[in-house]
């Protein structure tokens, strides 16, 4: 088993796994892995760099050399550097996460960033948040949860989300970007989106975020014991 501890949470889009990773991490004082993030820099860097975002070859070497920081105001919210400038706002609109998914599909983008993910665990311990987490990034960790939601619920609270944010969005909209994206997660060639054989599911429609990082927090603290 891994030392230091990792939790992995992994789930499709809207599902709450972010969320319920960044508390969970937040409480448990452990270093957060936003593994979303990551392929969502590689993509805005691709488009900045005018390269096709299907063109592997190059995207797997961009990703190689991919220049980035995370950090967070002395209020705890995130910050996202890349080359030296703030993206935080450019990588969570959804045009954003379209172009990850897209990427995420490549294998040499996964294999040029797998190395940099593992690298995130540290002591006292990650919460690993994303979508192979569990099955390929670390299949050897200590606790791994796989959340889930209708796709009427995700869509539901991406909406809410984005309102939030004053983000122009429709339901509609919104529905069919999660089924496309949901789609290609699960049907890609390499690292595909499923629950590992010895991963915690947890469906989370109508559930509340507190209910579910208070189950979330309960099922770690039991496995390892906490």
């Amino acid at each position: 088993m891994l030392d230091p501890p990792v939790v992995t949470i992994d789930g499709p889009s809207g599902s709450g796994k972010g969320t319920v990773s960044r508390a969970a991490a937040k409480t448990l004082g452990w270093a957060l892995l936003d593994s979303g993030a990551l392929y969502r820099l590689v993509a805005l860097a691709g488009r900045r760099a005018g390269i096709d975002l299907h063109d592997a070859a190059r995207l797997g070497n961009l990703a190689k050399e991919l220049d980035i920081r995370f950090d967070s105001t002395a209020a705890g919210e995130e910050m996202v550097y890349l080359g030296g400038q703030e993206v935080t706002r450019d990588i969570r609109t959804e045009s954003a996460g379209s172009d990850a998914s897209k990427v995420a599909a490549l294998p040499s983008v996964r294999e040029a960033l797998l190395d940099r993910q593992r690298r995130f665990a540290a002591a006292p311990g990650l919460v690993a948040d994303g979508r192979d987490m569990g099955t390929v990034v670390f299949p050897d960790a200590r606790v791994k949860i796989f959340l889930t939601a209708s796709a009427d619920e995700r869509a539901a609270r991406r909406y809410k989300q984005l309102k939030e944010k004053g983000v122009t969005a429709t339901l509609a909209a919104l529905s069919k970007e999660i089924a496309e994206r949901d789609q290609r997660d699960i049907t890609r060639a390499v690292s595909p989106l499923v629950a590992s054989a010895d991963a915690v599911l947890l469906d989370t429609t109508g559930m509340p975020v507190d209910a579910v990082v208070e189950r979330v927090l309960r099922i770690v603290r039991t496995r390892l014991s906490l």
